[in-house]
Parts: structure tokens; sequence; C-alpha cells
């Protein structure tokens, strides 16, 4: 495979730069083996059957742009400023960071982002890649980390305009609890507390995994050939009450609906070839994409994603790709609102 097999033109009108207000009323194109129905996220309680089990990423997004200014190497008194973004944590206070403009930064720097956030550089890497560590207490860094950070909103959203107060809370689940994303698991975004009261009212059940979402969900497909791509690693855990949540479900005859691709990737990391699940805690990188067999869940619900993405080869590897182009044109067509603020898809999995 190529990775222009997985290219489309997207107006750029169809790229949304807010939520849907309220979250559930986000529209809903319902994929199912080639048929596709326009809904809202709202009726997802009249959608799904009673006995579904939905499951959830409940990773918490923290705020983790940064503004901060290095000493000043010769006499004019004056620092440099870098902007930061946190993307992988290697402990409680040593994180990996993309900084702009990397030239800036030496190892042995240290940078001030406030008078309670500072941070040495201790490496460099390639393409703007540095790795810091941050001082003071580890059991204040997130507090001190909120005073001054901002959401790291998507390179499509943050090209277009500033991060707001609203972002704050727009760009997290209401469910999010365990803190470590970088960036949203967006599918997530529409589920409203109101509406997530609705499907537990229509007998759907909720599954919580966690998976930490790392800057390289936007990193593009560089590579000419699909198999060359190296895919990211990104930290989950599926406790053994999930495992063995959705192990009675799979008993019982009854469908496992994943949240969003990032659900979907770390299901896939645990399931067994018998279709079972074990408990997993741990790095994945696994890589989907079309001709994989997907094992763990019945039903996908996932926003629009960027051509040449890795997510893009999922969901056509879940749907399967001649269904998803399809429903792609007519998404389009239909004026849909794509990436991390627009709107969703529900998807059946295809026959295998």
């Amino acid at each position: 495979m190529k990775t222009s097999d997985f290219d489309f033109h997207l107006p750029s009108d169809r790229i949304a730069l807010e939520p849907a207000e309220p979250r559930e009323s986000a529209r809903l194109l319902c994929v199912s083996h080639g048929a596709y129905s326009d809904r809202v996220v709202a009726e997802l309680p009249q959608i799904l059957r009673a006995g579904d089990v939905l499951v959830m990423n409940d990773t918490k997004v923290i705020p983790a742009r940064l503004t901060g200014r290095r000493p000043p190497r010769d006499e004019t008194g004056q620092g440099a400023t870098v902007e930061f973004t946190l993307h992988r944590s290697h402990g409680a206070l040593e994180w990996a960071a993309f900084a702009k403009p990397a030239k800036r930064l030496a190892v042995g720097d240290l940078v001030s982002f406030s008078d309670r956030l500072t941070a040495t550089v201790i490496d460099k890497g390639d393409e703007g890649e540095c790795r810091l560590q941050f001082d003071g207490e580890a059991a204040s860094f997130m507090e001190r980390l909120s005073a001054v950070g901002t959401m790291p909103l998507p390179p499509y959203i943050a090209s277009k305009r500033a991060p707001s107060a609203r972002d704050l809370s727009d760009y997290q689940t209401t469910y999010a609890r365990v803190d470590g994303a970088v960036a949203a698991p967006t599918a997530g975004l529409h589920l409203s507390d109101a509406l997530l009261d609705g499907l537990r009212a229509a007998g759907i059940e909720f599954a919580f995994l966690t998976l930490h979402v790392g800057a390289g969900t936007f990193l593009p497909v560089k590579a000419e050939r699909v198999k060359d791509h190296r895919m990211h690693s990104e930290w989950g855990d599926i406790s053994t009450d999930t495992a063995d949540q959705l192990n009675l479900a799979r008993e019982e005859g009854r469908r496992i609906v994943a949240v969003g691709t990032t659900s979907l990737r770390l299901l896939e990391t645990a399931v067994q070839p018998d279709r079972s699940f074990k408990a997993f805690q741990g790095e994945t990188d696994i890589f989907i994409t079309p001709g994989d067999q997907i094992l763990s869940a019945d039903l996908l619900m996932t926003n629009f994603h960027l051509p040449k993405s890795t997510l893009l080869m999922l969901i056509y590897a879940f749907g399967g790709t001649e269904i998803m182009k399809r429903a792609y044109a007519h998404a389009i067509e239909a004026k849909y609102r794509f990436y991390s603020y627009g709107d969703a898809c529900l998807i059946e999995r295809a026959a295998a």
C-alpha cells in the first residue's frame, strides 16, 4: 500500500475550529456495510442496543503548551523565548517536548516558565525534540503546570486561532480522570453528562481504559510506502476488571463499541486470538492498516480524520476501504465538520 492511497481533498471550511454546542448536537454519520444514515450524536440511546458496552478512554489532557525563556548568553541581558509542547512523560518531572525554535536551546539551559515552574534541558534530539527535567516537587507539578500552560490544540486549529479559556473544558471529555494526554480522545468530546445519563437509562453499559494520547497522533505519514512508517508509542492501561467486563459481554453475545481510535488501538493491543481480553499495562505502538483483522470491537465511534494519517488507515481497516472512501465522500458533500472539534461517525465493523 502507498500512503497516497489514503489521500483526499477537504475544503478548508470543513475544518471545525469550535465544537458543537451542546456537545451531543454534533452530527453522526452511521455507516453499516456500505449504507449510510445521517443522524445526530444525541440519538445514540436510540441507535445503540441495550446491553452494548461503550468503551471509553478516560485519559485527561494536560495544559501541555508552554512559553519559556532561557537565560541570556551575552552582555545584552536578553534571554531567548522558546515555545514548548510536552508530549511524553518519562516520570513525574521528566518530559519529552517539541521546542520551537529548538536552535535557541542548548543542553544545560535553565528555562523559566514562571516563578514556580522551571526546567533544565537535559537532552536534544532531531526535529525540534528535547527533554526537560522540571524542578520542584512532583506532587505539585500538575498544579504548577496548569497555572501557566495552555491546552495543546491540534495544529489545524492552533494555526487559525489562539487557545481560549473555553478550550480548557471543550478539549476535554466529561469523564477524563487520569492526567497524561497531550491530545484529546476526540470522539468522546461529544458525550455530555446528559447524554451519558440517557445511555445508562437505555441499558448501555460503560467500560473504561486509559491511553495517553501523544502528539504523534497528528504526525503525517511521510513514508511513500505505508509499511515503512514508524508508528509512535503511547502508554495504556486496561484493568483486570475492565477485561473481565468485556469478556462477559462477549460470552453473552453483546456488542463492544469503541469510542475513538485510541480506545480501539488499546483494545486491539489487549485482545487475544480467540477474541478474549487480558489486562494490559505498558507501551503500545500498534499500527492498524487495511488487511489487518479487527478482533476487539463490533462498532467504532470516531471523528473524521486527516488525509494520509494513521487514523484514516485504521478506520479503512475497520469499516472497509471502499466503504469508508464513499462514506468520506458523502460526509464532504453533506458538509460534515471534520477533525478534533468536528462531527462523528459510527462505523460497523466490516465482515472478515
